[in-house]
């Protein structure tokens, strides 16, 4: 059984990946992010990586999943989710004007900052076109929304997994990237003082 991790980037994928290699999953992801031609490439990229991992989460797989059904039957799939307003933020804040292939072959164009409609309208259509693809198979398909507290009994139910001791990760927080930044910050105006 292969588990499709289906939501956008900046709705609590990197944590979701946490999760699931604590459950046991060999996991990989994001993939093919600065390939120039990933809109060629992406097919030939999944088919291989699938024979070398259990689960897959944040880009490519959101725009594969009906792909990823057909080839496996009886695989599981996971569409985190996040109000969009909050979403849109995250990404600005994260991505800024920094471009990619990959977010390019999703949006249009390749960085939010400037283009918050755009992409909150592709973010928005893509929740509602995978609930609509899975609105009769309950046992295929999960949706979780980690800011609202999904964790370990919806994750551990969907997947016939035991509930782990210890609390459902938080990865990638913005607070922890703002302090590492600002750590790392600190060190190179440290390293620049004391060369001779």
């Amino acid at each position: 059984m292969k588990v499709f991790c289906i939501g956008f980037h900046k709705t609590g994928t990197s944590s979701l990946k946490v999760a699931l290699k604590k459950l046991g999953y060999r996991v990989t992801g994001p993939n093919g992010i600065k390939d120039p031609e990933i809109a060629t490439n992406v097919h030939a990229m999944a088919d291989e990586l699938v024979k070398q991992f259990d689960a897959f989460q944040d880009n490519p797989w959101p725009l594969l999943y009906k792909e990823m059904d057909s080839k496996f039957p009886g695989s599981k799939f996971i569409m985190t989710v996040r109000d969009t307003d909050s979403w849109i933020k995250s990404s600005v804040n994260h991505f800024g004007e920094q471009e990619t292939p990959m977010r390019k072959w999703i949006y249009g164009v390749g960085s939010p900052l400037g283009n918050e409609k755009v992409y909150t309208t592709r973010f928005d259509s893509h929740t509602v076109e995978v609930t609509d693809y899975f609105k009769d198979r309950p046992a295929d398909f999960l949706v979780m929304d980690l800011s609202r507290g999904d964790g370990w009994r919806e994750l551990c139910d969907f997947l016939g997994k035991d509930i782990p001791s210890d609390s459902f990760p938080h990865a990638n927080k913005a607070l922890k990237r703002n302090r590492c930044k600002w750590l790392s910050k600190v060190i190179r105006i440290f390293r620049s003082s004391t060369k001779v």
